[in-house]
């Protein structure tokens, strides 16, 4: 297939996880992505758990990518990337304030070596107008300040982390939502010359929780922390039935509520005062829930799951991992991929989530060794063969 972003030259400067993962969207949708490190690598790659000395958590937001390994802090490293520069369409950073004026990869510089450059630096909380400007901010250092960890786990027991970098991942996809936007816009003429882009994590965190701080805005009223429960609706939660598996039960209106009650043989509560209406049920939230967890402790996780689904009533197990893997729908869309490698033979891989003209834009090319393709970007740059071995001589590349 003809991918919508074939042709595009992204040079990725940036490291660890929300850069990373809006550059390797890009080259799943058919950008060349050249990513620059520093003679110690991406710190990911030194995450475990490690797999013949590779990384899984560096595999999971690389692929598609070639690496050149560039000592930014001498001369001689900063003009291969300034090369690299002149042929990209886009830059993405995420270096912490004043890192990338020391490297002289800021957007100043590298905007006077090609004025049609899209920049898009990702940022903590931004470079301007905030006291947080220079403070460090890890994913669980936003969680905590956007309010997510105080909203999840229960009341009464310690905030709970989502278990994935949940906000450097919307960060990312926010990042490529706004670097396509801006190639668009020049493509139309409706921007001329260079382009900035900054994506503040903590702004994004606060943005993308949606109703949780605007219910706070609009009512004055914290929202409670209810485990799997939901403010609004009853009952929208998590169910630990017979084989103590759990399984969600999402009865959002009371038509479903409705269809619920028939399923699990107790029509009279659909009548009932007390949970007539989703208002009522909210009201009562605690005298249902002990009802309905009395009913589910009879049977197993799949009979219930198996029950209310033929009633039509949205449904689902609480999956470990592992059996997410074994799940019809995961197996049906083909989610997990196998790429060669040079190190490991085969690794998987999680497949871009989308389709266009009914097929998958996704990247066939591996993650990259630290540095596996020095040479050959050197090569396409003009550097002779004795230039090059002068440059990993000097230690300037790797």
């Amino acid at each position: 297939m003809v991918k919508p972003l074939e042709g595009l030259v992204v040079l990725d400067l940036s490291h660890t996880l929300a850069g990373p993962f809006a550059t390797m969207l890009l080259a799943d949708l058919g950008a060349r992505v050249i990513k620059v490190e520093s003679p110690s690598g991406d710190e990911t790659r030194s995450w475990a758990p490690l797999v013949k000395g590779f990384s899984a958590y560096f595999s999971s937001i690389n692929r598609g990518k070639e690496s050149i390994v560039v000592d930014l802090k001498k001369d001689k490293g900063r003009e291969i990337v300034y090369r690299l520069a002149r042929r990209a369409n886009v830059v993405v950073e995420n270096y912490r304030p004043g890192v990338r004026e020391k490297l002289g990869v800021d957007p100043d510089t590298l905007f006077k070596v090609n004025q049609e450059l899209v920049y898009c630096s990702i940022k903590g909380f931004g470079l301007d107008n905030t006291p947080y400007r220079d403070l460090p901010a890890y994913d669980i250092i936003i969680q905590a300040l956007s309010g997510l960890m105080a909203s999840t786990g229960e009341e009464g027991r310690p905030p709970v982390r989502v278990s994935f970098a949940l906000f450097d991942v919307m960060t990312g996809y926010l990042a490529a939502l706004n670097i396509v936007s801006a190639l668009l816009a020049k493509k139309e003429g409706r921007i001329k010359g260079p382009v900035y882009i900054e994506i503040p994590m903590y702004d994004t965190a606060i943005y993308s929780m949606v109703y949780i701080p605007i219910i706070y805005l609009m009512t004055g009223e914290k929202p409670k922390r209810m485990g799997s429960a939901h403010p609004s609706i009853v009952p929208y939660q998590a169910f630990k039935a017979s084989d103590n598996k759990y399984f969600i039960l999402a009865a959002a209106n009371d038509r479903l509520w409705e269809k619920t009650c028939k399923a699990i043989g107790k029509p009279e509560l659909a009548s009932d005062p007390r949970f007539k209406t989703n208002p009522s049920r909210v009201k009562n939230r605690e005298q249902l829930v002990r009802i309905l967890e009395e009913v589910f402790s009879k049977k197993p996780r799949d009979y219930w799951v198996k029950l209310l689904r033929e009633y039509g009533v949205p449904v689902a197990p609480v999956y470990e991992v592992n059996e997410v893997f074994k799940d019809p729908h995961v197996k049906a869309h083909k989610i997990v991929v196998e790429l060669p490698h040079p190190l490991l033979g085969k690794i998987p891989q999680l497949a871009y989530p989308a389709w266009i003209n009914n097929e998958r834009p996704m990247s066939k090319q591996h993650p990259p060794l630290m540095g596996e393709h020095t040479k050959s970007i050197l090569r396409e740059l003009g550097y002779n063969d004795k230039e090059i071995e002068e440059l990993y001589t000097k230690g300037i590349v790797k």
